[in-house]
């Protein structure tokens, strides 16, 4: 990122595929205001239980404290006036209000990052991560290995046969894959793999 505004509220956006390092990077960005003493606040949905219900935690076990909310609009009511920086994970759980809170939360002067999934399972956009992009000051994607070839990866590989939008789930319910491997098919055809 380039040197960051002064005076002005702005929106961070880290999407890419699961596996791809979002949350770490979240973390990571946190951390370093908490460094500079600056005040910071996190939020996940409440839906996202898979690893805790009041923290993020990165496939890779980072984690930091987090309030978990039913619905974006609850950022507004809950965070701290004070407050200078806004954490939000797993953006694509939230539904398009979420555009309109981290808009408000900008214009207020805060410095918003949020991070989530740019696509779902079938490869296409995954709302409202799109508008959201389309808003951000700053983005950022990010890439994992395709486990099937070991190419760049830009989409999650959904494992099981279920064909909602959202299943909550890490790697026993999907993997990363290139545009090449990623496939909908009902029966994945078996693949040489480079991991197992």
């Amino acid at each position: 990122m380039d040197a960051p505004p002064r005076g002005i509220g702005w929106i961070e956006v880290v999407c890419g595929p699961m596996f791809s390092g979002k949350t770490e990077e979240l973390i990571r960005r946190v951390r370093r205001a908490l460094y500079a003493r600056q005040r910071v606040e996190l939020f996940k949905p409440k839906i996202d239980t898979r690893f805790a219900e009041i923290e993020i935690v990165s496939h890779s076990r980072q984690s930091v404290s987090a309030k978990p909310i039913g619905s974006a609009k609850d950022i507004l009511e809950l965070a701290d006036p004070k407050t200078q920086v806004i954490g939000i994970d797993e953006a694509q759980f939230f539904d398009n209000e979420l555009v309109e809170v981290v808009q408000t939360l900008a214009d207020r002067g805060l410095r918003v990052i949020v991070a989530g999934l740019d696509q779902d399972f079938r490869g296409m956009p995954f709302e409202p991560m799109p508008e959201l992009l389309a808003i951000a000051e700053y983005v950022t994607k990010t890439l994992a290995i395709c486990m099937v070839c070991g190419n760049p990866a830009g989409r999650s590989q959904r494992l099981s046969r279920d064909k909602e939008q959202v299943v909550i789930g890490a790697t026993e319910a999907y993997e990363a894959r290139c545009r090449r491997c990623h496939t909908l098919e009902e029966v994945m055809p078996e693949q040489p793999r480079l991991f197992r």
